[in-house]
């Protein structure tokens, strides 16, 4: 990347909004893709409503880029969505780079890895074959398969501000603000790797301008794994509220609820991840990206304070 390149990125969800506003804040020409032509309002940014599954509004969209960084999700958390519509995407999204001499950066989950009973390297199998696993893995292996340069930036759990959407989001932050009880789904107490966003972001950018992290899968910056009951204290003591011990929702409410709501099916299908132990290993990529994830007691101050400003400008 040269500092002259337009950056495109897709998407302005917590990744693509974190991954704009970086590359913003280092003097970068950005341009944000949605639909919706949403995304960080300042200078520097340009906003286009564009679908990314289109080809020809691409085409035109990526002209001029250094890079391309993917950060758009399926349209619903399902594995049906999921393989309607992120294929297609990402074939569109690397061609139109791959037209420019453009490397594309995607931030990726733990889904496909096969094996979770131990913590997971960047060398561990990504091979899972159901599901919304087997969705992850064939974008893995497409990715792969391209002429286009790729880097695959892995993340556990979102946590951080712009976080709604996550287990250690919506469900629990504004509860702790007003002193709520928490509950969360799967175990209270078993180790669990969650990753700050912009700690993603940074890698993302950082392995965009490296040709020698180009056509590799990286794991994003993580601290230790903590328990969702440490994650709810943690919050609380971010935030000087006192919260009632946190609870659990029934796994066999979410698997009995999954058999007439596909959000619940859609969520049961991943509690493996919450009832036993779910550790990513990042050290490798650390020493390869040059920077270690951010103290854990940050990501919560950080978290409460955009919760904080939520509330306000919402009231």
């Amino acid at each position: 990347m040269t500092m002259g390149e337009i950056q495109v990125v897709t998407g302005a969800g917590p990744v693509g909004w974190t991954v704009a506003e970086r590359l913003a804040d280092e003097g970068r020409r950005v341009r944000v893709l949605t639909r919706s032509g949403s995304g960080p309002e300042r200078d520097g940014v340009e906003r286009l409503r564009v679908d990314v599954s289109d080809p020809v509004a691409l085409a035109d969209a990526v002209r001029g880029a250094g890079a391309v960084f993917h950060c758009v999700h399926g349209s619903a958390y399902a594995a049906s969505v999921w393989r309607a519509e992120l294929p297609r995407a990402e074939a569109a999204v690397l061609e139109a780079a791959g037209r420019e001499g453009a490397a594309v950066v995607f931030p990726e989950s733990l889904y496909s890895y096969t094996d979770t009973t131990r913590p997971m390297t960047e060398d561990d199998p990504r091979t899972r074959s159901t599901g919304k696993g087997a969705v992850r893995r064939d974008l893995l292996a497409a990715r792969a398969a391209s002429p286009t340069p790729t880097v695959s930036v892995v993340a556990s759990d979102f946590v951080g501000p712009r976080v709604r959407t996550s287990h250690m989001g919506d469900r629990v932050v504004p509860a702790v603000l007003t002193g709520r009880k928490v509950r969360v789904l799967g175990s209270l107490d078993q180790p669990h790797s969650w990753t700050h966003v912009p700690d993603l972001a940074r890698a993302m950018v950082v392995a965009a301008r490296r040709e020698d992290l180009w056509n590799t899968v990286l794991h994003a910056p993580t601290d230790a794994p903590r328990t969702q009951r440490e994650m709810v204290h943690g919050f609380a003591a971010a935030a000087g509220t006192q919260v009632p011990e946190p609870g659990v929702v029934p796994a066999w409410l979410v698997r009995s609820g999954g058999l007439v709501s596909r959000e619940l099916r859609e969520l049961a299908e991943m509690l493996y991840q919450f009832d036993a132990p779910f550790v990513m290993d990042s050290a490798a990529s650390q020493d390869r990206l040059g920077f270690g994830p951010t103290p854990v007691e940050e990501v919560w101050a950080q978290a409460v304070a955009w919760w904080r400003e939520e509330s306000v400008s919402a009231g």
